[in-house]
């Protein structure tokens, strides 16, 4: 059985390079890879599970991508449909608006474009709707979860701890309510904007709902570990067993230590 959890970080599937984007061709060859390999995807309940103590079976993995752009759904979801494969999408609930399922191929512009349009308040032309959350839960590849309501990273804000607290605390409540109305539910899955956190935050997460926190470090996740510190690889624009490769080394606890130690020399 396996102890340790690799987990995947994506952001964009698109044409259209840029920061944090794999193209729908490697991305696509990424997916066929592992599928071959038997790697397996979860979901969040047995994420729950592993963190309460039970081993996965092996080769099992977890897919997350951040903050719910359009071409995860243009070009990650059919993807994951062909494969038998599913993720965690990580959304930030002010950014997804309503809308009909848009069809055929969509613009999917580079993640400065998105960013900027979404500055400029024009999230829903790079941001999925929930019509098409609700589509790709239906269809099984993706469950969605909280990314926080607007994203903003408090510490930045220029106010002390204890103001980024309660900010953070009408956030992450925010949060909840858009999914609780929009997903009939409360999340307990929390990313982090960009993997930013400081030791106050947890507890604001954990009196909203919140019992496992997502971070961007490459942490080992093993069966004993904390789950309010899940580690995260972020996957690169590369072809051939790459993918699997990190997979493998993140799955095994001593490896996947050792590993982090040599990347740290």
């Amino acid at each position: 059985m396996q102890t340790a959890l690799p987990i995947l970080m994506y952001h964009h599937v698109s044409p259209n390079p840029g920061l944090v984007t794999v193209s729908p061709d490697v991305f696509k060859a990424q997916i066929e890879d592992l599928a071959k390999k038997g790697w397996r995807s979860i979901g969040t309940q047995e994420v729950e599970s592993f963190f309460a103590g039970n081993p996965l079976p092996p080769k099992s993995l977890l897919i997350t991508f951040d903050d719910g752009y359009l071409d995860n759904f243009v070009h990650a979801h059919p993807v994951l449909a062909e494969y038998g494969m599913k993720a965690v999408n990580f959304l930030v609930t002010s950014w997804v608006k309503d809308g009909p399922i848009r069809q055929g191929i969509h613009e999917t512009p580079n993640h400065r474009e998105c960013k900027r349009r979404i500055s400029d308040g024009d999230s829903d032309s790079v941001i999925v709707r929930w019509s098409e959350v609700e589509a790709m839960q239906a269809a099984g590849t993706f469950e969605f979860h909280a990314h926080t309501h607007t994203h903003t990273r408090w510490d930045q804000q220029g106010i002390n701890i204890p103001n980024c607290c309660d900010a953070l605390s009408e956030d992450l409540a925010n949060c909840q309510l858009i999914l609780r109305a929009k997903l009939g539910g409360l999340s307990r899955h929390l990313c982090w904007p960009q993997g930013y956190y400081q030791a106050e935050y947890i507890e604001v997460a954990k009196a909203a709902g919140f019992s496992h926190l997502y971070t961007t470090q490459a942490r080992v996740n093993t069966i004993d570990g904390d789950s309010s510190h899940i580690g995260r690889f972020a996957v690169r624009d590369k072809r051939g067993a790459w993918l699997s490769k990190r997979s493998e080394i993140y799955s095994r606890p001593q490896l996947g230590k050792i590993y982090n130690w040599l990347k740290g020399l």
